[in-house]
């Protein structure tokens, strides 16, 4: 079949009609339709180790910032067992916690389901000894 043939065959007309149809103020864009399935075709390999990589980095930034909230309550609860053996702390110490703790349960707001139930306590006695040492004015 030769061009000639392909105009007068019908051929001619679907590609002016798609032409017009992608020129028109119509939100249908055929010559992009089929761009964009003939490019995902040809990527379909690359598109799917894509969304591999993708998982596999989502998991290890959620278990990364597991691992910081941890890291977190872990000095929240050293901090609160100074306390309870009566170890005295600047204000600047506690100004640093108190940090610690605003990203800790900023963390946990965020992750519903990250476990926080070990820290509670910890945080609500750390607040009051610092109101106590404020209203008193006896940091170390």
């Amino acid at each position: 079949m030769n061009i000639h043939e392909w105009i007068i065959g019908g051929g001619g007309l679907l590609a002016v009609l798609l032409t017009l149809v992608q020129i028109a103020p119509v939100k249908i864009n055929p010559w992009s339709a089929i761009a964009k399935a003939i490019g995902n075709a040809i990527n379909a390999d690359v598109l799917r180790e894509l969304d591999t990589v993708t998982q596999k980095l989502d998991t290890h930034i959620r278990v990364d910032d597991e691992r910081n909230a941890d890291s977190y309550r872990t000095r929240i609860l050293q901090f609160n067992n100074e306390l309870l053996r009566e170890i005295q702390h600047t204000r600047e110490d506690f100004i640093e916690i108190l940090a610690v703790i605003d990203d800790y349960e900023s963390y946990c707001r965020d992750h519903k389901e990250y476990k926080n139930n070990r820290a509670v306590c910890a945080i609500e006695n750390i607040k009051r000894v610092y109101m106590e040492r404020l209203q008193k004015h006896d940091f170390l």
